[in-house]
């Protein structure tokens, strides 16, 4: 984490600089959350990298095996370990799901204001359901301005559509707190009939406010748990795209913590064994091991939110394969 917050503050310095962050800010609201944010995230592979080089150096000096020939079996070796790794789990489940999401809501705060100052603007072919049977369409809306270009609002019943307001931009106005629709017409369908109502401009009330747009799928990493779930309930009900990044945020929570197990068994089993090039050897194949479950990770969350994989089995595919390995290293590990 130092040689992260080195490499970091020399990527940052120059908006530190141009922006006036203070420096009670850099260090306790942006580089205090960013240790915990971090360190968290890659905690299970830490652990990993940890219990190697302990282990290891208990192999090369032939401790591994002074301690089975004394009768202690493999498994209860194990257990010391294990009884770390489900502290280590533990607190990182609380973190994921309690604590960080608090701790990045300070940290992306700072980097807001005096960090990444320019965010993007404008949404492009949003297209969402506001309350049951109501929809809206944007062709684009700038979130600067609280303005929607080429907008529609539709109403149904059912499958039967009732009405159809059109209208060729609207704009929020802060004032009285209504939407200013401009060059508009209104489409209504009753018994076979169809009437049309149009006019320059209209000042209304609809079921939706700017601050429902504009969210970031780095946003959830500021939700708890239960705040997680609460969106991802509205978000379905709004028909948003974006369901597959929050639903692989949710279980990335779980399967975070779970990995300790996996990548302690892994750990464990292939670095008791005393071999030729010692802690070297071991620190490099648990290296090799620790980039090939990242890629699987980032394989399989591609998977899932663009190929239409379900996001709870391509958070959890890793665990699973590297559990198989698990097993099979451990049936190989020194008894």
């Amino acid at each position: 984490m130092s040689i992260a917050i080195i490499f970091d503050v020399s990527e940052q310095i120059d908006d530190f600089i141009k922006n006036d962050a203070p420096l009670s800010g850099i260090l306790f609201e942006y580089y205090l959350n960013f240790i915990l944010f971090y360190g968290n995230l890659f905690s299970p592979l830490l652990v990993f990298l940890a219990v190697i080089f302990f282990t290891s150096q208990m192999a090369s000096r032939t401790e591994i095996v002074a301690i089975l020939s004394s009768g202690v079996s493999f498994n209860r070796l194990m257990r010391p370990y294990f009884i770390s790794a489900t502290i280590l789990a533990a607190l990182s489940f609380y973190l994921n799901n309690y604590l960080v999401p608090t701790a990045n809501k300070t940290r992306m705060e700072f980097e807001g204001t005096f960090i990444h100052t320019f965010r993007k603007s404008l949404d492009q072919s949003v297209h969402r359901q506001i309350r049951p049977g109501e929809m809206i369409y944007f062709d684009k809306y700038n979130r600067i301005k609280d303005i929607g270009y080429s907008f529609t609002y539709e109403t149904w019943d059912g499958i039967d559509l009732k009405s159809k307001l059109f209208a060729n931009y609207v704009k929020w106005d802060s004032a009285s707190s209504k939407w200013t629709l401009e060059n508009y017409y209104i489409r209504e369908y009753f018994d076979g009939y169809e009437t049309i109502v149009a006019g320059k401009s209209i000042d209304t009330t609809l079921a939706f406010l700017p601050t429902e747009f504009g969210g970031r799928v780095e946003d959830t990493q500021m939700m708890t748990v239960d705040e997680l779930d609460d969106f991802i309930a509205e978000q379905r009900i709004k028909g948003s795209s974006s369901i597959p990044f929050y639903l692989i945020e949710k279980h990335s929570r779980n399967a975070l913590p779970f990995s300790t197990y996996i990548l302690t068994l892994i750990g464990v089993s292939m670095s008791s064994r005393k071999v030729r090039g010692g802690l070297g050897a071991h620190i490099a194949a648990g290296l090799a091991l620790a980039v090939t479950y990242i890629l699987a990770m980032k394989v399989s969350t591609v998977y899932a939110t663009n190929a239409g994989l379900d996001p709870l089995i391509a958070v959890w595919i890793p665990n699973f394969l590297y559990g198989l390995l698990a097993i099979f290293l451990f049936s190989r590990a020194p008894k």
